[in-house]
């Protein structure tokens, strides 16, 4: 396929920024198995909604693929052992990247085990109706791969009234330094195909359009080729542009259609996942398999050995670390990308299901002092929604934070994060806007 024809149909959004790639690191890296750790911290919540509810007792063995907690509801999943081994806590109380501490099952992995997926029964999805494929899509444990990890089934249920009639496949992975979805559309290509057709079926969606920012053209090139000209799915490129991959950003995109204010795609007859989510669900469905491992990118100039790797969820972050290895001058650890993801207090967190990526800093690289406000504008030409991250700010700065969300739309913010990357005074905007967010929430709570 000539590359002109793919530079023809590019399609992007207002406003937003473009901060260094850093992706040659690892995006020619083909995904690669990582060891399994001694011992593996499972939270009971690592995804919206409500904790899973252990199903196993201390000293219980279990093996690779076992469900070990239910869904706690319908905004719930379950969650599975990522090892053969046995159950050495129950509702232990473990750090988290998000900062308070959260329950979670332990697991002693056994040495001497093959480590095959024991638990599985290969099943006819194309039998299946909707019905029963979104059940076997929260029985998976499958939440979006992207880094909101919410529940994937949900998405398939759209509120009453409303109809998905097309489906957004998110590969645009515009975060700095992650490559691991661009590496799945490369190496799961069937797999993420198989996983659409069954999300088509399961919504009744008409058709499919994977959305691919053109820095990652081979795989734009390579997935057209795994499609017949005939499909009811289609791969688009799209700019290069942070954020891209924010959902209401790729709509617009791709769409020409706005996602109204305090809405969800759902409303204009849309829906959005990840080509990670996808890729594990055309592997998992049709085996009935459990969400135990997923593909993590680990770089930045503080990593030895920067990679895609195949991680198995509740895999310790300091046993990452101690596998790819870090520089003497690493000394932050971010978990997802650097633009949204969380600096971690404490190498004892787990990666689980919503970690896309983790990104090690050496000193100083991003510590910089903070100055008052000069009035530039620079994040109101950033700002892909179009809010006044200046004004917000400063409503910060003096606690009004109900005025910033009633006068200011402070909820239409995703926290991309593009606002505090270009300010030249180095204000930390999008963490203001995250507390004032919680505060909200906590005043709503206890009102």
């Amino acid at each position: 396929m000539k590359l002109s024809a793919i530079f023809r149909r590019r399609k992007t959004f207002n406003h937003g920024i473009h901060p260094m790639e850093h992706k040659a690191l690892t995006a020619g890296l083909p995904v690669r198995r990582l060891f399994f750790a001694p011992k593996m911290i499972i939270p009971l919540s690592q995804h919206r909604g409500a904790p899973g509810i252990p199903l196993v007792k201390v000293g219980q063995e279990v093996v690779r693929g076992e469900p070990i907690a239910k869904a706690g509801g319908f905004v719930s999943v379950p969650m599975h052992s990522p090892v053969t081994g046995v159950v050495r806590s129950i509702d232990e109380l473990v750090a988290t990247a998000e900062g308070p501490k959260a329950r979670a099952i332990i697991i002693e992995t056994y040495p001497a085990a093959t480590q095959e997926v024991l638990y599985q029964a290969p099943i006819d999805v194309d039998a299946m109706t909707a019905e029963e494929l979104v059940k076997a899509v929260q029985a998976c444990g499958m939440v979006g791969l992207g880094g909101a990890a919410f529940p994937s089934h949900v998405k398939l249920l759209p509120p009453e009234g409303k109809q998905i009639d097309i489906l957004i496949i998110n590969g645009c992975e515009c975060e700095p330094y992650l490559t691991c979805d661009h590496r799945v559309m490369l190496e799961q290509t069937d797999c993420m195909i198989r996983g659409i057709r069954m999300v088509i079926k399961a919504t009744g969606a008409k058709r499919a359009i994977i959305g691919v920012e053109d820095n990652k053209l081979d795989a734009v090139a390579h997935i057209k080729t795994a499609l017949p000209t005939d499909s009811e799915i289609t791969v688009e490129a799209v700019v290069t542009k942070y954020p891209q991959g924010a959902e209401k950003m790729l709509i617009t995109s791709l769409l020409d259609k706005e996602v109204p204010s305090g809405g969800i795609p759902a409303d204009i007859g849309v829906a959005v996942y990840n080509v990670g989510t996808m890729a594990q669900l055309g592997e998992l469905i049709p085996k009935s398999r459990g969400l135990i491992e997923r593909v993590v990118t680990v770089s930045g100039p503080g990593a030895k050995k920067p990679g895609n790797y195949l991680v198995p969820i509740g895999t310790p972050l300091r046993f990452l670390m101690e596998q790819v290895g870090t520089t003497s001058e690493s000394t932050e650890v971010i978990m997802g990308g650097p633009m949204m993801g969380m600096s971690v207090a404490s190498q004892d967190v787990a990666i689980t299901k919503g970690v896309s990526g983790v990104v090690v800093f050496e000193r100083d690289e991003r510590d910089h002092p903070v100055y008052p406000c000069i009035k530039c504008g620079a994040c109101l030409d950033a700002c892909p929604i179009l809010l006044n991250p200046s004004m917000l700010g400063q409503l910060a700065g003096v606690r009004q934070y109900e005025t910033m969300a009633q006068e200011y739309h402070l909820n239409d913010c995703f926290e991309c994060g593009s606002c505090s990357y270009v300010c030249p005074s180095n204000i930390p905007l999008t963490q203001y806007f995250r507390i004032a967010k919680a505060i909200n929430r906590e005043a709503k709570t206890a009102a």
